[in-house]
C-alpha cells in the first residue's frame, strides 16, 4: 500500500506544479535563498569570493562573470555565504523560464514541419531542469557554471525566436549571449560553434548568413569577449594557455578509464532517469530531422564531441557538460515522452538526499563519499583552531589558494597570504616581513610540489584536523617559516582580502 501511495505522490504534486508554475518556481526559488544561507562556503566559492575583491577583465582559471556576480551579492549583503550566492537562485528561476519560452518556441516550430509531432506542456522543461543535480545543488552555490547556464539558456531562447519567426534581429541577442557565456566560462563557445554548424547544413540558414544580422551580432559578441582576450594578451595567455593546453592529448591505456568517468558523471548530474530520457530523445530527434532538430543537435553533439575527444587523453570534469542539459531536456519535451514524472521524481529525491546530508550530515559517511563533508564540514572550527595555533605568527598562508582562500573568508582579523605563483597575477597588495615567523598551512596528504622551496623552508608544526560531528574531513599539516623569506618565494606572497562578516 506504501509503495501505491509513494507511486501516486509525485504525479500528483507534478500536476499541481505544471497548474502553478510561477508559484512552484518561486517556492523552490526561496528554498534555495535559504540554503544559500545556512550551507557553509566551499573552497572553491571562497576562491571566486576573493576574486571579488581584485576585479579584472579575466583570471588564470576562468573569465570574470562569476566574480562580477559574487560582488554584486556581497555589496548588498555583506561578505556572507548568502552574499556571495544571492544572484544564483536569481538566476537559475530566469533561466528556467528562458528554457521554457524556448521549448515552446521549438514546439511551434516542429508542429510546423510535422503537424503530428507529439505535443506536452513545455513547463515540463523547467521541472526536469531542476530536477537534475547540476540545477539543484547548482543553484545554491555560486560557481563559474551558474552565469554560464543563465547565459545559456538566453542563447537558447534567442535561438528558439529566430527558428519560429524568421525575424533576422534575434541575430543580435545571440551575440550578446555568447559574448557574456564567453565571459563566463570558456566552453561557450562550443554551442556557438553548434549554431554555425545548424548554418552550414541549411541552404535557408545559409541565405541568413548574407545579411548583416548574423555578422552584427557576431561583433557585438566579439566585442563583448575582448576585456577577456585583452587580459590573457597582457599576461602571457596564461587563462588560454592553462585551459586550452591539455587539448589534443592521448593516451589509449587511460582512455576507457576517462570515457567511463565522463559518462558516470553525467549520470550522477543530470541523474539516472534524466540521462535515459536524454538519449531516447536524441535518438529520437535524428530519426526526426526536422530543423529544429538539427538545431538542438548541433547544439548539443559539437560540445558532446569536444568532451568525448578530451577523454581521449585526460580526465573531464563531471561538470564541463552542464551547458548541454538545457538543450537536452528541451529534447525530452519535444519528444513527448510521458515518463518525464518518474525521472523528475527520482531525480527531486535525490536532489533532496543531497542537500539533508549536507545541512545535517545524517547519513555516517566517511570523507571519500561524503562531497560535502569534504567540501564544507568544520570550516569555522578548523578557522579557530588555525587562530590558536598562530598565536604570535606575522602571517598565515598557504600554497594551496583554495585553503588560503577559506582562512582569509573565515579569519578577518589574522593576515592571510596566498603563496603559489598563481597570486601574482592579482592585483593585491604584496607582502614580506623582515622578522618573527609565520605559519603555513597545507593539505596533510599531499606532498610539496616538486622543486617547491616551502619544502626547505617549512618547519613541521603539527597537524590540524578539519572535521564536523567527529567525521573527519580533511587533515592539514602546519610549517612554521621564519622571516626573512627568500626572494623565491617571497615574491610570491600576496595579503588576501579579509571578510566584512564579522
Amino acid at each position: 500500500m506504501k509503495l501505491y501511495s509513494a507511486r501516486k505522490t509525485f504525479p500528483r504534486l507534478s500536476d499541481a506544479i505544471l497548474a502553478h508554475p510561477f508559484i512552484s518556481l518561486g517556492v523552490l526559488t526561496v528554498l534555495r535563498l535559504i540554503l544559500a544561507t545556512c550551507l557553509p562556503v566551499t573552497p572553491d566559492e571562497a576562491y571566486y569570493w576573493t576574486w571579488s575583491h581584485d576585479l579584472q577583465a579575466s583570471y588564470l582559471d576562468h573569465p570574470p562573470m562569476v566574480a562580477w556576480w559574487i560582488w554584486i551579492g556581497t555589496a548588498l549583503f555583506g561578505d556572507t555565504g548568502f552574499g556571495i550566492r544571492f544572484t544564483a537562485p536569481l538566476a537559475t528561476a530566469l533561466g528556467t523560464i528562458l528554457t521554457v519560452l524556448a521549448c515552446r518556441d521549438f514546439q511551434v516550430a516542429l508542429l510546423r514541419d510535422r503537424p503530428l509531432a507529439p505535443v506536452i506542456n513545455p513547463w515540463i522543461v523547467g521541472v526536469l531542469l531542476n530536477a537534475t543535480l547540476a540545477l539543484g545543488v547548482g543553484a545554491t552555490v555560486m560557481t563559474p557554471d551558474t552565469p554560464l547556464l543563465f547565459f545559456m539558456a538566453l542563447f537558447l531562447w534567442a535561438s528558439g525566436r529566430l527558428v519560429r519567426t524568421g525575424d533576422l534581429r534575434w541575430w543580435l541577442l545571440l551575440g550578446v549571449s555568447a559574448g557574456l557565456g564567453f565571459d563566463s566560462k570558456y566552453t561557450m563557445v562550443l554551442p556557438v560553434a553548434g549554431l554555425g554548424l545548424w548554418c552550414l547544413l541549411s541552404l535557408r540558414r545559409l541565405k541568413q548568413l548574407l545579411t548583416v544580422w548574423p555578422w552584427l551580432g557576431a561583433v557585438i559578441g566579439v566585442c563583448l569577449t575582448f576585456p577577456v582576450v585583452w587580459w590573457n594578451a597582457t599576461h602571457g595567455w596564461a587563462s588560454f594557455i592553462r585551459q586550452g593546453g591539455r587539448t589534443g592529448d592521448w593516451q589509449p591505456s587511460r582512455a576507457p578509464g576517462y570515457l567511463g568517468e565522463l559518462i558516470g558523471g553525467q549520470i550522477g548530474l543530470l541523474t539516472p532517469g534524466i540521462f535515459l530520457l536524454s538519449v531516447v530523445a536524441l535518438i529520437a530527434a535524428f530519426r526526426r530531422r526536422s530543423d529544429v532538430d538539427r538545431l538542438l543537435l548541433c547544439l548539443t553533439c559539437v560540445p558532446a564531441a569536444v568532451f568525448l575527444q578530451h577523454a581521449l587523453g585526460d580526465r573531464v570534469q563531471a561538470n564541463w557538460p552542464v551547458l548541454i542539459y538545457p538543450v537536452l531536456v528541451c529534447l525530452i519535451v519535444m519528444q513527448g515522452d510521458r515518463r518525464w514524472k518518474i525521472a523528475a521524481g527520482l531525480g527531486y529525491a535525490l536532489w533532496g538526499l543531497l542537500l539533508c546530508q549536507a545541512t545535517t550530515g545524517f547519513l555516517p559517511l566517511n570523507r571519500h563519499f561524503d562531497v560535502a563533508l569534504r567540501q564544507g564540514g568544520g570550516w569555522t572550527i578548523f578557522a579557530e583552531n588555525v587562530a590558536q595555533q598562530s598565536e604570535g605568527a606575522a602571517f598565515i598562508a598557504s600554497d594551496e589558494y583554495a585553503l588560503a582562500s577559506e582562512l582569509a573568508f573565515h579569519l578577518p582579523g589574522r593576515i592571510v597570504l596566498g603563496a603559489e605563483p598563481r597570486w601574482m597575477l592579482f592585483d593585491l597588495p604584496a607582502w614580506s616581513c623582515r622578522e618573527g615567523w609565520g605559519l603555513l598551512i597545507r593539505n596533510g596528504r599531499r606532498s610539496f610540489p616538486q622543486g617547491s622551496p616551502w619544502a626547505a623552508l617549512g618547519k613541521p608544526a603539527g597537524m590540524i584536523v578539519r572535521s564536523r560531528d567527529g567525521r573527519e574531513a580533511e587533515r592539514y599539516n602546519l610549517y612554521r617559516v621564519a622571516c626573512p623569506i627568500p626572494a623565491l618565494p617571497a615574491s610570491w606572497l600576496r595579503k588576501l582580502p579579509a571578510a566584512s562578516h564579522s
